[in-house]
This record gives C-alpha cells, sequence and structure tokens, in this order.
C-alpha cells in the first residue's frame, strides 16, 4: 500500500495529447513544498496519447477502452489515488504559480471546507468563469433570463472571478480546477455516474455543501484554462446536446417535480426571448445559439 501523499492529481485525457502533456509540464514546473502524484485516465485516445504517456515515469497512466465521460472517468481515477487531497484538473490547464500547495494548504487549515478552487485565466491572461454564486435551479434561471444583471448587482466584480484577495464563498467551482478532501468525498461520494460530462461537479459540490461544508475561491491560486481548444465551435450540437442532458439529470437527482417544471419554464422563456432579442441586436452566433438549444431540447426530450 502507498504511502499517503499531500495531493493526487487526476486528469482526465480524450484526445487532448499536446494540452495535457503542457498541463503535466506545468504541474512538475510550478509545483514547490508539497508531495504529489498525477494520475491520467485517458477515455480511449487514438491521438497518440497511449503510445506517449504509457512510457512517461511521472505520471500514473490509466487507459480506458471505452470513452466514459469526465466523471466516470475521474472516479477511475479516486480508485487507485492516495492523497489526502484530491485535485480534479482539466487537461486543457496550465499553473501559472505554485497553485495546488496553496488550495490543499487552504483545506488542511479551514477544516469546514470541503473544496476550494482557485482563480482560472483565459488564453489571453483575462479572468475565465471560476466558480458561479447560484446552483443550477430557478433563481440561477431567473438570473439568466435577465442576462446576469441581478448577480452582476449584487456581486459586483466577484460574480464569477474573485477579484478580491480574499477567499470567498460561492455555490461550485468550476471541474476545471476542483480540489476536494479525501475524506469529504469518502463521506458524500465522488461523481455520480448518471452523468457523462457537464453538470457532474456541480452535482458533487451540491452534495458537499449539504454535508454541512463550505465551498471557497481561493483567489492566491492561479491557472490558466484553455477552455474549449478541444472543441471546434462554441455552437457544437452535439456538446449542447451533453450540456442539456447533464442539466437534466441535475435537476431529476436535487429537486422535487413542481420545482423542476418550473425552472423548466424559465428557461423556455429565456431562450426564447433571448434569441428575439439578439436577433434585434444582429447577435447572429448568440441567436443561432438559442435557436440550437431550444431544437436540441424539443427533439432530445431534454425537459423535464
Amino acid at each position: 500500500m502507498k504511502n499517503k501523499i499531500d495531493v493526487s492529481i487526476i486528469i482526465v485525457n480524450y484526445n487532448t495529447k499536446e494540452l495535457t502533456l503542457q498541463c503535466i509540464n506545468s504541474i512538475h514546473e510550478k509545483s514547490k513544498d508539497i508531495s504529489f502524484e498525477i494520475i491520467l485516465v485517458d477515455n480511449s485516445s487514438t491521438d497518440g496519447s497511449k503510445e506517449l504517456f504509457q512510457k512517461d515515469k511521472r505520471i500514473t497512466y490509466l487507459y480506458g477502452f471505452e470513452n466514459l465521460g469526465f466523471g466516470k472517468a475521474n472516479n477511475l481515477g479516486l480508485k487507485v489515488a492516495s492523497g489526502r487531497n484530491i485535485l480534479f484538473l482539466n487537461p486543457d490547464t496550465m499553473l501559472i504559480n505554485n497553485a495546488i500547495k496553496i488550495l490543499s494548504d487552504y483545506l488542511d487549515e479551514h477544516l469546514i471546507v470541503g473544496a476550494c478552487g482557485g482563480n482560472l485565466f483565459d488564453s489571453e491572461m483575462q479572468p475565465a468563469l471560476s466558480f458561479k454564486r447560484f446552483y443550477p435551479g430557478i433563481t440561477d434561471e431567473i438570473n439568466n433570463l435577465l442576462f446576469h444583471i441581478p448577480e452582476k448587482i449584487f456581486y459586483r466584480n466577484v460574480w464569477y472571478f474573485n477579484n478580491t484577495e480574499k477567499d470567498i464563498d460561492v455555490a461550485y467551482i468550476s471541474g476545471a480546477d476542483l480540489m476536494v478532501r479525501k475524506s469529504v468525498i469518502d463521506l458524500t461520494g465522488s461523481f455520480a455516474p448518471d452523468f457523462f460530462m457537464y453538470y457532474e461537479e456541480t452535482d458533487l459540490c451540491f452534495r458537499i455543501s449539504k454535508a454541512g461544508y463550505k465551498i471557497r475561491s481561493v483567489p492566491q491560486a492561479q491557472i490558466q484554462h484553455l477552455e474549449g481548444k478541444s472543441f471546434k465551435s462554441s455552437i457544437d450540437a452535439g456538446r449542447l446536446i451533453v450540456s442539456e442532458n447533464g442539466r437534466k439529470v441535475f435537476y431529476h437527482r436535487n429537486y422535487s417535480e413542481l420545482y423542476k417544471k418550473i425552472a423548466d419554464w424559465t428557461y423556455k422563456v429565456t431562450l426564447k426571448s433571448h434569441l428575439i432579442i439578439y436577433k434585434l441586436l444582429g447577435a447572429s452566433e448568440k441567436a443561432n445559439a438559442c435557436k440550437t438549444k431550444i431544437n436540441i431540447l424539443s427533439q432530445h426530450n431534454l425537459m423535464q
């Protein structure tokens, strides 16, 4: 049996060989004064990942013979993890500073906190979505309907990125850099197998919160997230189907039938009203995204 280490870093790779390699290199370059292991779970990649990573002595490499999706693949990594804390890290990320130690130390020093994450920056080093203040539900649907104006008024410049120098309570952390204490996962369970991709980290944070733990943003930890680099278009029907199915699964797992119906009705109003507004403004890409979502919801029976 392996000795306990500080952090087990679990990365799920699916045909993102170069990005994953950059991620692993950044971990070794930036991480100091902390013991860690890297567990790479490969969802049956066909881009040469297996040939490259199975020879990399810096990692534990697990190759799957099918694409399990995000949550199930991370659960595979958890089975061999020996860390006191677990970092679920996207392959399209690169550490900017000693983020892993910062997050691990924070969990060790704040026992009321079950999960935390750092500030994410995009490819241009601009603030990126790092957390959300609301869980998916009626409040969030109303907030979306109103173009996030209530959220922006109430939380000002810390509604999706922590522009302060202080840790803050949030609803959930982006799955790109979610660190959870292993003992908390043992209590709440890991990622639910109902999800393929999207909303599984939201569901995990929801369960952690229900167990009485805080979810915190720790801005001192900084990570670059090259989100979307593995996708060709933001209006990708296949990707949207998976995302909308994740939303449906989250609602079914966590809310009553009446609550789901009200939230769904609000979501329909949001999409249809935004479609009209974006058309009037000449924002064709956003209008097309709304239209695609409306068609997907109708064709694939993804409303409650």
